[in-house]
């Protein structure tokens, strides 16, 4: 959040097992909002999504991903982020990354 947030980034969803009633959490999910953001001033391996997004995995035990189209369903992908595997809808969780610093 920290890296996103100096970049300018002004919301982010969050989605994962992160967002569940879940004792321990496995993982999370994010999406955040380009509008504004210096990209050049992201950590680079948030511009990483090569290999499943491995190295953000590794660093951050969670996903990034810009609020583009995700290809397979041609949907942005907070809205992707809202349907469960089968097909239900649910929520996200909506930060503004400045809180987190």
């Amino acid at each position: 959040m920290q890296e996103l947030a100096s970049a300018g980034c002004q919301t982010v969803w969050l989605d994962g097992s992160f967002v569940t009633s879940k004792e321990i959490p496995a993982d999370f999910d994010a999406c955040w909002d380009p509008a504004g953001v210096d990209v050049a001033r992201l950590d680079p391996v948030l511009r990483t999504m090569d290999d499943g997004r491995r190295a953000q995995k590794l660093k951050y035990r969670g996903e990034f991903l810009p609020n583009i189209l995700e290809l397979g369903s041609g949907l942005w992908f907070r809205e992707f982020f809202r349907l469960t595997r089968d097909g239900g809808e649910k929520g996200l969780v909506e930060v503004d990354p400045k809180d987190w610093i």
